[in-house]
């Protein structure tokens, strides 16, 4: 059988027993090296598990997903993903795999903690948020908008739109690659004001009010670890603020905050007064 388990957000303390159970049981264990990553390096990782953690990056799971699964049919194997294993299509795909490969494998998913839930520790309500959107590093030619329209219509129902950073763990050097070297750039994450400050960029082009200035947000890093941070204001007060270490998540306020839920976020606010001002503002509009 294959399982995939859930790790939660923070460190190698979070995956629940029946998932640590399974760990120390299997035949082999992969841990998920991409979409997301943990607050904690691999070896402490098996120091916890007791065993060794094979690192499955984008190319294994996506190209070459037999090595995964070989023998799978007959033994436990576990893959290990940050977070909640059904909060990236990436693990949907290999659960498919497993029912399409022959003789099909039996699979059982183990949930846990996500970014997609622990948001709530903003105060903002769950079930005020609309479409989850994704943001990538821009480059000097690149810099993809399609998030705008998604937010703006969040942003027409007043809802919150919870906005994903970019990770980029093992990419590939392109300069070396045309020399037919292989070298992989270090590891980088963005940021909740690199965030900020590409939303602003995108609002000047776009000019319709979704992330201007005085968008009302909310910063969030390392959810569920001891040292998590949780820092609200405007999109210009977040484009400069200092969150630490990653990872990064932001929330953009819908504009139908309910008092209660205002009232909550504030209490994280940079300039409390400031806060308060433009939501008063944005709840007459």
């Amino acid at each position: 059988m294959l399982y995939i388990i859930g790790l939660g957000l923070a460190d190698e303390k979070d995956v629940s027993v029946k998932g640590l159970e399974i760990i120390r049981r299997a035949e082999r264990v992969y841990l998920e090296a991409y979409t997301a990553v943990l607050l904690v390096d691999q070896q402490q990782l098996e120091t916890y598990y007791g065993r060794p953690v094979i690192l499955a990056d984008r190319e294994m799971v996506e190209s070459h997903s037999d090595d995964i699964l070989a023998g799978a049919h007959e033994q436990d194997i576990a893959l290990l993903v940050v977070g909640d294993p059904f909060s990236a299509t990436t693990h949907t795909d290999l659960a498919l795999r497993c029912r399409q490969h022959e003789p099909s494998i039996p699979t059982r998913t183990l949930p846990n903690a996500s970014i997609l839930t622990a948001v709530g520790a903003t105060g903002l309500s769950l079930y005020n948020f609309g479409q989850t959107v994704s943001m990538v590093f821009f480059t000097d030619d690149w810099k993809p908008s399609s998030f705008y329209d998604r937010v703006a219509d969040n942003a027409t129902l007043g809802l919150h739109t919870l906005v994903l950073l970019d990770i980029k763990v093992k990419e590939p050097d392109l300069k070396a690659m045309a020399r037919g070297k292989i070298i992989y750039e270090p590891p980088r994450f963005m940021t909740v004001a690199q965030c900020a400050q590409q939303m602003l960029e995108v609002e000047e082009e776009r000019q319709q009010g979704i992330c201007g200035k005085e968008a009302l947000a909310v910063g969030v890093a390392r959810l569920g670890s001891e040292d998590e941070l949780i820092v609200a204001g405007t999109l210009e007060e977040l484009a400069q603020v200092d969150m630490g270490r990653p990872l990064h998540s932001l929330v953009l306020c819908g504009k139908k905050m309910h008092e209660m839920e205002w009232e909550y976020v504030r209490g994280f606010a940079v300039d409390q007064k400031k806060f308060d001002r433009v939501w008063k503002e944005t709840n007459k509009a």
